[in-house]
């Protein structure tokens, strides 16, 4: 992998970049592909919407244009493209069907994601089977997580946010700010490695899977890291998304105060909205307005991260001389110019109106990228190494530091929006 990337002329997050783009104004100038139907109650609704010759087609129609991207990503990078042809349908097959069983209404109630189960298949298929040391050098993981992360600033629209009121920006700053600091020096406390620390900070304080994958971009994380990480976020929701709206009545919050709360302090968008519609129209409201803004600054925690990690890790590799800005531009991953890029494109610049037009279907796409990554994830991992850590320090922090979120987001949310109760 690392001879593929010295031959090249383009490095692989330039890459990334131009990718990501290409499809955004690909969308943007018309070529745009309809998001395909995956969700289905049975196996009548399964035959005649999910598997309709319709559907199928849009299906083809994304393979396509995700073929096409990957495979000028396999070329400017010199990777083998005998191998990118032989793995890549396989990968995109296996990805579907997590897709499919992601979209069955009775797993959608528990807000499980299409990312487990694309994770899930691959280790299955990992453990079960020894897979050729030609076959995992072709899962080109990285390349799928980072022009996801390109796509997702996309669906990070400034305006919206500051449309809705300033009290759900107001608290995400607070909480992510705050609860991040205290989950990384939890973390540094119970001496968990200092990479794990930071995607795990990411995912408690900032928007859980996303904010997970966007930190492990930007310092080139342990891809079996961000594996366990992503698991413990998705596992924790279930049970905050269900017994929080409980709890909240109990204490006889208000529908503003609770939807603070849960969008603040549960780590998936699903789970928020989930969670919300639980308890009334307003606090569903107020719970996705708290939980876009968390998104919003996904950006921006992206972009600080990359600082840090290049200066910090450009140092030691400096032997402590100070780094140059050459050494940190270097080292400074280019997926986040993309994502900020995208993210102000679709905020600021093109009409609301083209949002519209490209938004649900480019989030289609991304979805699509990060499952890849994590079929390719499970299809390079061993089961052991996912699950079984040396130590239960990082769940012990995750833990921690979720609870903390739990406690500082409820008071945050009862000072700001306590003005609505009676």
């Amino acid at each position: 992998m690392s001879s593929s990337k010295s031959t090249a002329t383009i490095s692989e997050d330039w890459v990334v970049v131009i990718l990501g783009l290409a499809i955004i104004f690909s969308a943007l100038f018309g070529i745009i592909i309809p998001s395909p139907s995956f969700s289905w109650n049975s196996a009548a609704e399964l035959s005649t919407q999910v598997l309709s010759p319709d559907n199928l087609l849009v299906i083809g129609a994304q393979f396509l244009l995700i073929f096409g991207t990957a495979l000028v990503g396999v070329l400017l990078l010199r990777k083998s493209l005998r191998s990118f042809l032989v793995v890549f349908p396989f990968i995109f097959i296996l990805t579907i069907f997590a897709l499919v069983l992601a979209g069955n209404r009775t797993i959608q109630a528990y807000n499980l994601e299409a990312v487990i189960f694309s994770l899930c298949i691959g280790l299955l298929i990992s453990n079960i089977f020894k897979l050729p040391s030609w076959f995992k050098e072709a899962l080109s993981t990285e390349l799928y997580v980072k022009i996801g992360l390109v796509l997702l600033g996309t669906n990070v629209i400034f305006s919206d946010i500051l449309k809705a009121g300033s009290l759900g920006l107001v608290q995400a700053l607070v909480v992510v700010l705050s609860v991040w600091y205290f989950a990384f020096w939890l973390c540094k406390k119970l001496k968990v490695d200092q990479e794990m620390a930071m995607m795990l900070s990411s995912a408690v304080s900032i928007c859980g899977v996303s904010a997970a994958i966007a930190t492990s971009g930007a310092i080139k994380g342990d891809p079996k890291k961000l594996s366990y990480v992503v698991s413990l976020i998705l596992i924790t929701a279930i049970p905050m998304m269900i017994f929080m709206p409980y709890l909240a009545a109990w204490m006889g919050l208000s529908q503003e105060v609770t939807g603070a709360w849960l969008g603040g302090s549960i780590d998936t968008t699903g789970a928020v909205v989930a969670s919300g519609s639980l308890v009334g129209e307003e606090a569903l409201k107020i719970s996705t307005i708290v939980k876009f803004s968390q998104n919003v600054l996904l950006g921006i925690a992206a972009f600080a991260i990359s600082i840090y990690w290049t200066y910090s890790h450009s140092k030691s590799a400096a032997h402590a001389e100070k780094p140059t800005l050459k050494i940190i531009w270097d080292r400074f991953p280019k997926f986040v110019i993309g994502f900020v890029f995208a993210s102000l494109l679709f905020s600021f610049i093109i009409s609301p109106d083209q949002v519209n037009s490209a938004k649900t279907e480019l989030k289609s796409i991304q979805g699509l990228w990060f499952a890849l990554a994590f079929t390719s994830i499970g299809l390079e991992t061993n089961f052991k190494e996912l699950f079984v850590q040396n130590n239960k320090k990082p769940l012990y922090a995750f833990l921690i530091a979720q609870a903390f979120n739990i406690v500082l987001t409820l008071i945050i949310a009862m000072l700001l929006f306590e003005r609505n109760i009676q």
